[in-house]
């Protein structure tokens, strides 16, 4: 093994054990883990829709305290300004002039927490934050950090008080990740890693958590972006995203129930979370199957079923699925 093949292995070592002490803390979300992972490794921002109490907060906290960087967390409520999330301009008499305060928002990592409670014009201050990695206050723009991440949460069980996400919006997501509740002997072993967590606290006791430098992080993109793609399973990843467009070539019935399919930024992010699906799983080409395992993540959100379909108890996810199933593997 020459030196280049040991530096990747124990690059991508340091995250194998990242996946394996995150998944430690948080126990029964491993899908949670991975998504996560991925969007650090694709440069993206993460949707996650859940019931309150299933570690969505927690997950961002813990890939926080092991990264060797800043982490803010804003809770969306509807009285919630622009100003509180990007930051306002504050007069400074003994200077005669302004002076830009920032705000949470340039923190390399960002929880923004039910988001979905947010009016709108917060909402539009996060979406040019999230494309545009910058900000804009007054005539001055602000560059955000190279490391930008945006963990945004949302509760499907409240909906009075919320402002429903526009499509722009859902669209600047790599990912719409859904967590559901664990199984019996998962919330066994959750029990038991609360009673230790508590312990620990009554006993001031703080175990030290290696954090990891910003610069194998980047290091990893770039391993990610040198990964082999076949053409054929490229070919594959594009007529997905086409057939979301136009089912029509697979299913006439199916083309009825989407209203609007996948635009090319679904293409980039499949490809992106593909890439990086494979990286952590040890391998150095991207497989179909890791184009199937992101799919549903990725677009099920940007693949909006019809009114007729909405009726039948259609969504995203149903009618990505219904893709897998129809259209055809390389």
């Amino acid at each position: 093994m020459d030196r280049t093949d040991e530096a990747g292995a124990a690059l991508h070592a340091r995250f194998a054990a990242l996946r394996d002490a995150l998944s430690e803390e948080i126990i029964g979300q491993a899908a949670l883990v991975e998504r996560l992972l991925v969007a650090l490794l694709a440069d993206g921002h993460l949707l996650v829709e859940g019931a309150p109490g299933l570690a969505k907060t927690t997950a961002i906290r813990a890939l926080a305290a092991r990264l060797d960087t800043e982490f803010a967390r804003v809770q969306f409520t509807p009285d919630l300004l622009p100003a509180d999330l990007t930051g306002t301009e504050i007069w400074r008499p003994q200077d005669g002039r302004f002076e830009f305060q920032a705000g949470p928002i340039f923190h390399p990592l960002l929880l923004a927490d039910e988001i979905n409670r947010a009016p709108a014009k917060v909402q539009s201050a996060l979406l040019e934050a999230m494309g545009e990695r910058q900000v804009t206050v007054g005539r001055e723009t602000y560059r955000l950090p190279d490391l930008f991440l945006v963990m945004a949460t949302q509760n499907p069980i409240e909906q009075e008080g919320t402002f429903p996400l526009p499509e722009a919006q859902l669209d600047r997501f790599l990912m719409h990740v859904r967590v559901g509740y664990p199984e019996a002997d998962t919330e066994a072993r959750i029990l038991q890693l609360a009673r230790r967590r508590a312990r620990a606290q009554l006993d001031d006791v703080h175990a030290a958590v290696e954090r990891m430098p910003l610069d194998l992080l980047f290091q990893a993109r770039r391993a990610v972006l040198d990964l082999h793609m076949a053409p054929a399973v490229e070919r594959y990843l594009v007529e997905l995203v086409l057939a979301s467009r136009d089912a029509g070539r697979y299913d006439a019935s199916l083309a009825a129930r989407i209203a609007w399919g996948a635009s090319p930024r679904g293409s980039i992010a499949l490809e992106r979370c593909a890439r990086a699906l494979a990286w952590l799983s040890g391998r150095d080409f991207v497989t179909p199957d890791d184009v199937r395992r992101v799919a549903p993540d990725v677009l099920r959100h940007r693949v909006l079923p019809s009114y007729e379909a909405t009726a039948e108890g259609w969504d995203g996810e149903r009618l990505v699925q219904a893709l897998l199933d129809r259209v055809p593997l390389p």
